[in-house]
């Protein structure tokens, strides 16, 4: 048996609202939204007495997604430094492949995201950069060259 898709990454977040418009801003399209707890999501994931609300956002090719989860209860545990640097232990980035990279640097740059590093070209085959987000996610663009 052989896994069949990798369907979402789930980030948790205080600012439902703000990591939304983020990742609406960058392409990507809001499923849906809404309040999830009982006792199947406890069984779940884990954790007693869970409130939370979720979005669900697809990459326009619906292949790919993001959960975003805000709990309500039990409150979120911080993990460490918002802004880690990439060496960090654990997942430290999501990346997406665009079409402009350029345009899109420009339009996240506008709703308050940072570019990390520069802007570069791989050899002949992509241009890549990291660009973080609110509460400090950091997103990885590929433009892949002709």
């Amino acid at each position: 048996m052989t896994i069949q898709r990798m369907d979402n990454v789930l980030i948790v977040v205080e600012d439902l609202d703000a990591v939304i418009a983020f990742f609406v801003e960058l392409g990507l399209e809001l499923q849906g939204r809404g309040p999830v707890e009982g006792r199947w999501v406890e069984q779940v994931i884990g954790i007693a007495d869970v409130k939370q609300d979720i979005a669900m956002l697809r990459t326009p090719d619906g292949r790919a997604g993001v959960e975003l989860a805000r709990f309500h209860t039990p409150e979120a545990i911080g993990a460490g430094p918002r802004v880690a640097p990439v060496n960090t232990l654990g997942i430290r980035r999501i990346m997406f492949a665009v079409d402009d990279i350029d345009e899109v640097v420009a339009r996240l740059l506008v709703h308050g995201a940072e570019l990390v590093g520069e802007v570069v070209r791989y050899e002949d085959v992509y241009r890549l950069c990291y660009v973080r987000g609110p509460e400090g996610i950091l997103v990885g663009l590929a433009e892949e060259l002709g």
